[in-house]
């Protein structure tokens, strides 16, 4: 087992290495870190705000059919003068 690992330098070796194990990793971290908030971050909004954009325009347009199907102020098909049942009713919904 003795020669497997490299003897580190004077007393404290393996303790010397963790240290600068450690060091290496909270450096990667604070890459990784400055990497999120500068690339990805940025580029999520973005696309987070196209998506909302195109999903408002979907909804709009969809919102524009039912209006045309339906007619103008959401009555339904024919309008029946005051005083009068349309020719067909429908129930209500539950």
């Amino acid at each position: 087992m003795n020669g497997q690992y490299p003897p580190g330098p004077g007393s404290g070796g393996v303790g010397q290495r963790i240290e600068e194990a450690i060091e290496l990793i909270e450096m990667e971290l604070r890459h990784a870190i400055a990497y999120v908030n500068d690339a990805v971050i940025p580029q999520v909004r973005r696309e987070s705000i196209s998506a909302m954009r195109t999903a408002a325009d979907t909804l709009r347009n969809l919102a524009d059919r039912f209006e045309q199907r339906s007619g103008p102020a959401g009555q339904a098909g024919t309008q029946s003068q005051p005083g009068q049942s349309p020719s067909n009713p429908q129930e209500p919904r539950r």
